[in-house]
């Protein structure tokens, strides 16, 4: 892809959204706010709201209760034509029986057919798809429709993109390609972008902030970062990532009991008394070179070979039948020497939940 002219992306805001259809509350009272030329994710499982939320900032649904801003225009009751925004459906939703050319001309509101053909010459260049005009979308790769339907949205310049699992019907390597020129042409254009999503790994790497969502509601709204090493709730870092669980009891502000271990835990862990303990797998360190807190004996169940890494199952000595995770390198591994080991949980990698 080619550099492109900046565009001027507005802000969204969303406020107090309700969607409901029948009984089933799709929606329930989010409110959420796109800063200008930011692009955030909608992530979350299946029948979590992400979609239908996108549909209603689109016009597509419309909203039970609740306001919607495009820059300082209040949208909430136009219709989609007169929101000022372009979307990439999950299907590209390209006409089969029109040419590239046509089809990312096709949304132009453009008397002249000279501008009309300036303007997607300039798109098939961004999307790295000059010499195509003239093929049907049937002649195409999945990658290259993607691009054509990415064109058709960015031709008439919106102030607002927004992407509806658009790269889930592509193969693990093309996806990963194009998520990263997604990502490119999306900051040099500045345009504010709204995507859904179900994978963490698109999430990740794309978003300035991400909202997990989970039944209706954003569960939390924050950096990539922020989400992965302290999630909000328990269902976020159960959704994002791999995590370890362990039953606990608070005994002091600083300390708190894990069967018959006692760990020390950070200021910042959280104020629940009891409940779930929350660490991840690569927080784990196996066999320390050199004493670490909470280090406590455990013994190896299972190690997986993951290529860049290696997974491994192990129980603590004091919660039989309670396996654990920890992620290590490959070269680490010979430290392991045997079964019996030792595993440190460093204080400031472990979160309580009530």
């Amino acid at each position: 892809m080619t550099h492109a002219t900046p565009t001027s992306g507005a802000p969204v805001k969303v406020r107090g959204l309700d969607k409901r259809f029948g009984a089933f509350a799709a929606l329930n009272n989010v409110s959420l706010d796109i800063g200008a030329g930011e692009l955030v994710c909608l992530l979350g499982p299946s029948g979590c709201g992400k979609t239908t939320l996108l549909r209603c900032i689109a016009g597509l649904e419309r909203q039970d209760r609740g306001e919607l801003y495009l820059g300082e225009r209040d949208i909430s009751e136009l219709p989609p034509q007169a929101r000022d925004y372009g979307i990439l459906f999950q299907s590209y939703a390209l006409f089969p029986n029109l040419t590239v050319e046509a089809n990312i001309a096709y949304g132009l509101n453009t008397s002249s057919r000279d501008q009309a053909r300036q303007r997607v010459g300039q798109m098939l260049e961004l999307v790295g798809l000059l010499g195509s005009e003239k093929k049907y979308p049937g002649q195409l790769s999945g990658g290259q429709q993607q691009r054509v339907a990415l064109a058709r949205a960015l031709a008439p310049a919106p102030s607002l993109l927004l992407l509806d699992e658009p790269m889930s019907a592509l193969d693990a390597r093309v996806r990963e390609h194009l998520c990263g020129e997604l990502r490119q042409l999306q900051r040099q254009l500045g345009i504010t972008t709204l995507m859904v999503t179900h994978n963490q790994d698109e999430a990740m790497l794309m978003a300035d902030r991400i909202a997990v969502m989970n039944n209706g509601q954003v569960e939390q709204y924050d950096t990539p970062q922020a989400i992965y090493d302290r999630p909000a709730t328990p269902f976020v870092a159960e959704f994002v990532g791999q995590g370890n669980w362990l039953p606990f009891q608070r005994n002091s502000a600083s300390h708190a009991q894990v069967g018959g271990m006692n760990l020390r835990l950070a200021a910042n862990a959280g104020a629940a008394s009891s409940g779930r303990l929350f660490c991840r797998p690569e927080a784990i360190t196996v066999n320390p070179l050199v004493h670490e807190e909470n280090l406590f004996p455990a013994k190896v169940r299972e190690v997986t070979f993951l290529g860049n890494r290696c997974r491994m199952a192990f129980e603590l000595h004091t919660l039989p039948g309670h396996t654990l995770l920890a992620e290590l390198a490959p070269e680490a591994m010979p430290r392991l020497g045997s079964q019996d080991i030792w595993v440190a949980l460093p204080p400031q990698s472990l979160q309580v939940f009530a």
